[in-house]
């Protein structure tokens, strides 16, 4: 006789009504091969005694169990597994059902190798390195939270609770290009521009548009490794070219230019990404003249316009921009925290509209309710108040790291102070491998990162970013300290040698 009482197991602790759970239980146990088809179930009275339920929860599970096709029930005979459903292989029958972790596929899909795991785990009381965010706690929770409350609340809401234009918030997108126009220079419409969760999905989004296997796509020798992996997986042939104190070296650009086709150009040109140089006025202007000679797109990653602090920003390339070269594309994630999936990118019409009809099948929309929340947080000045808070923060946060850097640890690192962004452009003293600083870092509780991804050229530059803006006093002196413990361990005499 078939184990029921040790097999099935039910708690009233669960909201899963009682004859649903018996019922799943029973769908595994069939599945699974432990009950064959044909094979009889025990009657409702005698199941109900031994599992000290009340009958009428058995009856229930049967019905369900006869309604969803696993059992059929013949007259004056009983309930019987479906004898017309498949079989199955058998598995050894256990004393209690448990829950299995599939690791495996049953079946073969397409992998691919330019693609990394973005892991966001962190263990207690270790400091991580990052590549330059923001400090979450700084966030305006409560007048974000205000404003949501009171869009939400209004009786006129439920007409962008449905589904709605893949371009965005029309209201966000109004805001937005009123914004960009006074504190970028920019010139255009809300029809110039697309929201995005974020400023990878413009990314994403021009590389399909742009373009196809062995394309052409010039970069920095130094460059964004996820603008890497979304221009490979899309399999664009990379050109790269040198960056300098100046930022991209153009003229090697228009090198590249007269000797054949390019698609594209990748720049953050604002605080190039990973060594924080910013483009010279001259360089941006060769490289406009280019993109319309040669009718080549520009995609210009502004990340992180909004921290400068030695000089105003400088304008961006799309200021300049009058032949419809540029796509600019940004995002307040980095500004206000990484939870609020607001990005744009902006372009000429047509390009806009095309972007926008892929994204609908990828992600139909966004969430409307977080836009308007942020075309009033926009529009309220709560923003840009919000930007001189962190402005005078990170101010004060760059100048200390930078401080202790030097002071502590000059003679394992050289660096240039950053004149904006949130992170330091650090090179390590050729005597060391970042692989056996982060081997011994892990030691006194500090995590280097993946310090490979700075070096995409295979340079051996031996220069990773180190962010500053996340970490508050006590934590960058920790920080500092952490690190000084981690050389003490390697045990070598610094030499002038970077």
């Amino acid at each position: 006789m078939f184990p029921y009482k040790t097999s099935l197991k039910l708690s009233k602790s669960l909201k899963e009504p009682l004859y649903l759970q018996l019922a799943n239980q029973f769908i595994l146990l069939i599945r699974e091969g432990k009950l064959s088809p044909g094979t009889k179930l025990v009657g409702s009275r005698t199941l109900a005694d031994l599992l000290q339920v009340h009958r009428k929860t058995v009856v229930a599970c049967y019905e369900e169990l006869l309604l969803q096709g696993w059992v059929e029930s013949i007259p004056k005979k009983g309930t019987f597994v479906n004898n017309s459903l498949p079989l199955v292989q058998k598995v050894a029958l256990a004393d209690t059902i448990k829950t299995t972790k599939n690791e495996n596929s049953g079946f073969n899909f397409y992998q691919n190798n330019h693609l990394l795991e973005k892991k966001a785990e962190k263990r207690e009381g270790v400091l991580y390195i990052n590549d330059g965010t923001s400090d979450t706690r700084l966030t305006p929770t409560e007048e974000i939270a205000r404003i949501y409350r009171k869009i939400a609340s209004k009786k006129s809401i439920y007409a962008f609770l449905d589904y709605n234009s893949t371009h965005g918030n029309i209201k966000l997108r109004e805001v937005l290009a009123m914004y960009l126009n006074s504190s970028r220079g920019l010139k255009i419409t809300k029809d110039n521009i697309l929201i995005t969760r974020g400023s990878q999905m413009g990314m994403w989004l021009s590389t399909q548009l742009l373009l196809k296997e062995n394309d052409v796509i010039i970069v920095g020798e130094t460059n964004y490794s996820s603008a890497d992996i979304t221009f490979q997986h899309q399999k664009a042939q990379i050109k790269r070219i040198s960056v300098d104190e100046n930022g991209i070296i153009v003229e090697q650009i228009e090198r590249i230019c007269k000797q054949q086709p390019i698609k594209a150009v990748y720049v953050t040109s604002h605080h190039h990404h990973p060594t924080t140089v910013t483009l010279s006025a001259e360089r941006r202007i060769h490289l406009l003249n280019l993109a319309q000679k040669y009718n080549f797109a520009i995609i210009e990653d502004d990340y992180d316009y909004d921290f400068n602090y030695n000089h105003a920003p400088i304008l961006p390339l799309a200021s300049h921009d009058t032949s419809g070269n540029v796509i600019y594309i940004g995002s307040v994630c980095k500004t206000v925290a990484p939870v609020f999936r607001i990005g744009y990118l902006v372009a000429s019409e047509d390009f806009v509209n095309e972007a926008a009809k892929l994204r609908g099948y990828i992600d139909r929309q966004g969430d409307a309710l977080l836009e308007l929340t942020f075309a009033e947080f926009i529009k309220s000045g709560d923003l840009d108040r919000h930007i001189r808070k962190l402005m005078k923060i990170y101010l004060q946060r760059r100048d200390l790291f930078c401080r202790l850097l030097k002071k502590e640890l000059g003679g394992y690192f050289q660096f240039e102070v950053p004149k904006g962004g949130m992170a330091i452009w650090v090179q390590l003293n050729k005597q060391y491998s970042w692989n056996e600083v982060a081997k011994d870092a892990r030691k006194h509780q500090l995590e280097i990162g993946e310090w490979q991804r700075y070096d995409l050229a295979n340079k051996k530059h031996n220069a990773i970013r180190i962010g500053f803006a996340s970490y508050n006093d006590n934590e960058i002196k920790l920080l500092i300290e952490r690190l000084k413990q981690t050389f003490k361990g390697i045990k070598k005499v610094p030499i002038k040698h970077f």
